[in-house]
Formats: C-alpha cells, structure tokens, sequence
C-alpha cells in the first residue's frame, strides 16, 4: 500500500518544495502558479486521485492515526459532499458569513491568555481545556491539497479545524472510543465518505467491552444528536468564545452523553 502511495506521489513531488504557508492565511482564489489554486494545491488527474482514494483508505484503516492519510481520503472522495456543504453555509447567515471571511483556528490566531481568563464554563475556556488535557494542538491539521476548487479546499480545512471543537460540544476525548464517536456524528452532520468509513470500520479495533457500551448507547447518541443538530460549519466559534458551552449546547439540541468516556490520565 506505501508503495501504491509513492508511485503516485513521485509526479507531485516537485510541488511539495513550496514553502507551507501561516495557518492564519485565508484560502483566497489568486494565482499561485501554473494551475495552482491556493497555496498548497496540487492537481491531479481522476486516476491519480482514484489511487491516492485506494492507497489512503487502506493507509487509514490500518492505522486510524495516520492523520495525513485520512486527510488525502477525505480531499480525493469528498468533492460531491463539500459542494452540497458549501451550499449550506451560503445559505446560512453565520455560513456564508465564515466562508466571506475564512476565519482560520491555530495556535498563530488564537489568543490564549484571552481563552484562558474567560469564565469556567464559557466554550472558549472549555476548549483550551479540551486542548491541555488531551495534549493536541489546532496545528496539527494537514494543509488541503488535492481539492480542485478553492472555496471547497476551504470549506474542508474548515471541517478539520473546528473538528476539535466538536469534541468539546459532544464530551469526548480523543482515544479510540472518542474519535469514534466523533466520527459518527460527523458522517451523519457532513456525509463525507471518509467519516463514514472511519465510523464504520474504526471499532474494529475497540475492546469487547468500549464496542458494547458504543453500539448500545454512544452510537444511537451521537447519530440522534447529529440529526437534531444545525450544520456544525455554520457556527463561528471564534465569536462564540464567551458563550457558556451548556448554552450553545442547548442551541444546538446537543443532549449529555449517555455514560463517561475516560479520557487521558
């Protein structure tokens, strides 16, 4: 499967010299060279985007935290469902409102001390919570590539980047179980083929135990919630900072969830 991964790669491989660009840079429509749409785009041909689909999603499901392989499956199957996400932000006042001005969540945009000094409670306070004690980072979100369309290529940088702030809204941790969860709701908010294998076939690595209590209690959870939910895209969070996060839950109709999940120790 590496191979398969190399052997298309190999073409691409004078596009990856460009230096990565400030994770607070808008996606913007502009020239970046001969047929390059944004800073980091790399055009391919349908073949090529058919291999990296296969080689990626064998990638994926042998290792969930090969995070770069879930993020090349998700930009070469999910152009169809990035469309009719993209059409739901337009409709929406706060959605069109993020894809005019294409916010960005990194450690370069976000003011910490501010995050920090906010009340117990409030989302951005339980973000940076959910930040330290599962020791990630909003930077470590790969760079879109292989989408050929920038305002798409948007709309999926945006998905990975609030991805975290959707483990804040539902309770999870970021272990098996958690992601899991997550990924559920996901492929139920967003349709995007890569949620959905993941949610599907990411218990087969779980316990006899974690599958029972997901199957019976955190799945029906997580799919009734994401049915109830307005699109989770729609929500600029970087001015809901404030909010206390059991008033946005109740917003969004986002219930507790059914049993605790452990997270790190």
């Amino acid at each position: 499967m590496a191979t398969l991964l190399r052997g298309v790669l190999r073409p691409l491989r004078p596009f990856r010299s460009r230096p990565r660009p400030a994770a607070d840079v808008p996606l913007r429509a502009m020239s970046h060279g001969a047929g390059l749409l944004y800073p980091e785009h790399i055009p391919t041909s349908p073949l090529q985007k058919a291999l990296l689909a296969a080689g990626s999603a064998g990638m994926a499901l042998y290792d969930p935290y090969r995070h770069d392989m879930v993020a090349v499956l998700g930009e070469t199957t999910g152009c169809r469902t990035l469309k009719v996400l993209r059409d739901q932000m337009r409709r929406d006042p706060e959605g069109a409102q993020i894809l005019q001005e294409r916010p960005r969540i990194s450690l370069s945009t976000l003011d910490l001390g501010k995050l920090r000094s906010l009340p117990e409670g409030s989302l951005g306070r339980e973000y940076l919570r959910f930040l330290d004690v599962n020791r990630v980072s909003p930077d470590t979100r790969a760079p879109t590539r292989f989408v050929d369309d920038e305002e798409l290529a948007y709309v999926i940088q945006r998905y990975r980047e609030v991805h975290d702030m959707l483990h804040t809204l539902l309770g999870m941790p970021t272990n098996i179980l958690g992601e899991i969860v997550v990924k559920w709701f996901e492929a139920v908010q967003t349709g995007l083929p890569m949620c959905i294998l993941s949610a599907l076939f990411g218990p087969i690595q779980l316990s006899a135990q974690s599958l029972q209590a997901l199957v019976s209690k955190l799945i029906p959870w997580a799919v009734q919630n994401a049915r109830r939910a307005p699109c989770v895209l729609n929500l600029y969070y970087e001015r809901r900072w404030e909010q206390p996060l059991k008033a946005l839950r109740q917003e969004l109709s986002i219930t507790e969830p059914p049993m605790h999940v452990q997270g790190p120790a």
